[in-house]
């Protein structure tokens, strides 16, 4: 790997970050929808986007058979994923909702143990165990606060979003393509929505409208950018630069909604981009030595 294509994809992955901030600020300055809505809008673009990129390839829709039930688990797993991160940014600090679904990074190497039987080192275990004690100061668990419900709810998008990487990485590693996969995480998503969406449809402005497709927007410009950087440069390599996305939505939070987190907060940031930092240097250095 040459030193630009790295600079590349260190340039993609933040730019992805940027991307995925601005989705969850659209999200929350879209207003009092429930979050099945969003959810169903966010989608929408993203399907429409990946459509038109597997029909100018000229691939086909295609795939494995063999490989159906890791596509439902992904889209499964995304889809929950993206409910609760949707509805963690209604409820909370836009920093602290951001965080949360940051601890994906390390339920990756939770799931890949279970799914693709990728062993844990004791170093590995103890840095996931560490991000779980700095979420803790960012979720408050105390029965007393009403956003602890929330605050537990972006915990399990963070959980649910590690197990669709996961699952990602196993549909890469059996041949499928990424187009392909987003086309159907998309379109599993939408689909989900909709027997919810008729029970609880609430009326959407023009302006939150606007809101949802730029949210839509954000989120494809956020996955084709995190896609280009994982072309550029190994995972191990360039993932530490993911967790900027942290201080994007603490700064997108003060300066548009008036957003401050609490000292407790900022000591679980610390403590979960502490954990990545270590974490990336530890991956860093035994690929260097095998």
């Amino acid at each position: 790997m040459s030193k630009n294509q790295k600079i590349r994809g260190i340039v993609c992955i933040i730019l992805s970050a940027f991307c995925f901030a601005w989705m969850n600020a659209f999200v929350k300055l879209s207003g009092d929808l429930p979050s099945i809505e969003k959810s169903f809008f966010r989608n929408l673009v993203a399907l429409i986007f990946a459509f038109v990129m597997i029909k100018r390839s000229g691939a086909g829709f295609h795939f494995q058979i063999k490989n159906l039930h890791w596509f439902i688990l992904r889209s499964l797993a995304g889809t929950l994923g993206i409910f609760c991160n949707f509805y963690a940014v209604d409820h909370l600090v836009l920093s602290d909702a951001s965080t949360l679904n940051k601890l994906s990074p390390f339920f990756v190497i939770v799931f890949s143990y279970l799914i693709l039987r990728e062993k844990i080192s004791v170093f590995q275990l103890t840095c996931i165990t560490s991000a779980f004690i700095g979420s803790m100061f960012i979720v408050k668990p105390s029965f007393a606060s009403v956003l602890v419900l929330p605050a537990f709810i972006g915990f399990l998008g963070g959980m649910f979003a590690g197990c669709a990487y996961a699952c990602v990485r196993k549909l890469g590693t059996r041949g499928e393509r990424g187009p392909f996969i987003v086309f159907f995480f998309s379109t599993f998503s939408c689909i989900s929505c909709i027997p919810f969406m008729i029970g609880t449809f609430r009326p959407i402005s023009g302006i939150q409208l606007v809101y949802l497709l730029l949210a839509g927007l954000a989120a494809a410009g956020g996955q084709f950018s995190i896609t280009a950087a994982y072309t550029y440069a190994p995972g191990k390599e360039i993932s530490i630069y993911d967790y900027t996305q942290i201080i994007f939505s603490t700064l997108l939070g003060f300066f548009l909604f008036g957003q401050v987190p609490d000292g407790f907060s900022i000591l679980g940031y610390f403590i979960i981009i502490a954990a990545a930092v270590v974490m990336f240097f530890y991956n860093n250095r035994r690929e260097k030595e095998e």
